[in-house]
């Protein structure tokens, strides 16, 4: 059974990362400019929040980037192979993403955010608070691999990138 949903861009990334890296993603500030169709009343309080959840789309991503099949990630044989819905890249299916940036303050339109892992030019789709109720209930579990992929150099700064 297969049902084709069509949504709305709703924002635009402007500015922050212009290239896509898989790592070094901190410290970087981007807007998130929501269209003005919308009401600017459909921002009302969203300031009061310190994190937002926003769906974005791998818009540089082309659909034959797709892979269904299982594969370790970033190629790298140190990690398992795994199935396409057990990554978080642009070669799934929808090419979707879903990030967590910090709100630093907004301006109209305009949400000033930091650790947003988009680049300059992405669709935004949704944005919604961060309520920490919503979050993971009981513990969180994961296998090793994610850890050694991503920490410490997935948030770092770019401009603490060794070499």
């Amino acid at each position: 059974m297969s049902e084709t949903l069509r949504i709305q861009q709703i924002a635009t990334v402007i500015g922050g990362h212009r290239t896509v890296a898989d790592d070094f993603q901190g410290g970087v500030e981007s807007v998130i400019r929501v269209d003005g169709q919308f009401p600017i009343e459909t921002l009302q309080g969203i300031e009061e929040f310190s994190h937002l959840t926003v769906l974005w789309h791998f818009h540089r991503a082309s659909p034959g980037d797709v892979q269904l099949h299982a594969r370790s990630p970033r190629g790298d044989s140190r990690w398992p192979a795994t199935g396409t819905f057990v990554h978080r890249n642009h070669r799934r299916p929808n090419q979707l993403a879903l990030s967590f940036p910090r709100l630093i303050k907004v301006v109209g339109y305009d949400l000033h955010v930091t650790d947003l892992d988009a680049v300059d030019g992405t669709p935004i789709y949704d944005i919604a608070p961060y309520f920490e109720q919503m979050g993971p209930r009981g513990p969180v579990t994961q296998p090793a691999w994610p850890g050694e992929m991503l920490d410490p150099t997935y948030w770092a700064a770019a401009a603490d990138r060794n070499g």
